[in-house]
């Protein structure tokens, strides 16, 4: 009898901000309370009561977050929010920088993919330089969205300006296509082996536009 090959995970690469009283959210986001509905010494059990905006942390925009006739979050396919990390290196850059074409490599960019567009950025968290980020151009979008990229992250506030003058293009580009962006993402960096699986399933919520996530790299073996 052949011995049954297993898939295990060597490595667990965390990707996630925590969300807590620190959390740094978009200007104008509802700020994330956590405060104790229940503790042990009253009640017998903790309970944390969590008040917080669906784009909160680490997170996942779903088409509807600029869409009013696009799929909302319970409606996607849990597909899009798994699958083989290709990292996207535009560091360097100067702040409020377009991240135009000639700057991507598109060397594994393609159906099922999700692009992880590391701009170096998730070092400046915490701080008002983070919403200086360099950002995604609109054509550069269209070129990979082209190549069949649905699922786009970034170690930044927002994939598009922060605030965008002109209407945020890549998100309405995106959610044209049934895509979905991931923001806030950290420690791309320490993805240092090929071909990461990247889990970022977002909370089940219904009807929502966008929901935070625990997002990882893993790295797997046979």
């Amino acid at each position: 009898m052949r011995r049954r090959e297993t898939m295990r995970v060597r490595r667990i690469v965390d990707l996630s901000v925590p969300v807590g009283p620190g959390t740094q959210v978009y200007p104008g986001d509802p700020e994330p309370r956590l405060t104790a509905h229940a503790t042990v010494p009253r009640d017998g059990f903790n309970l944390l009561h969590v008040e917080m905006g669906s784009q909160t942390g680490t997170h996942v925009d779903a088409p509807y977050h600029f869409r009013d006739d696009a799929p909302r979050l319970h409606e996607l396919d849990l597909a899009l929010f798994t699958g083989t990390g290709v990292i996207v290196d535009v560091q360097g850059l100067p702040p409020r920088t377009p991240i135009t074409w000639d700057l991507i490599d598109p060397a594994g960019l393609g159906p099922g993919v999700i692009a992880l567009i590391r701009t170096g950025w998730s070092r400046c968290y915490g701080t008002g330089a983070y919403f200086d980020h360099p950002y995604l151009d609109a054509d550069a979008c269209k070129r990979m969205l082209g190549l069949g990229v649905r699922t786009f992250c970034v170690d930044a506030a927002s994939i598009d300006e922060t605030p965008s003058p002109i209407g945020c293009p890549v998100h309405h580009l995106i959610a044209r296509a049934g895509g979905v962006i991931g923001e806030n993402f950290r420690n791309l960096e320490l993805i240092d082996f090929p071909d990461p699986l990247i889990c970022c399933l977002p909370i089940a919520l219904d009807d929502a536009d966008g929901a935070p996530v625990r997002a990882v790299a893993m790295q797997l073996e046979a």
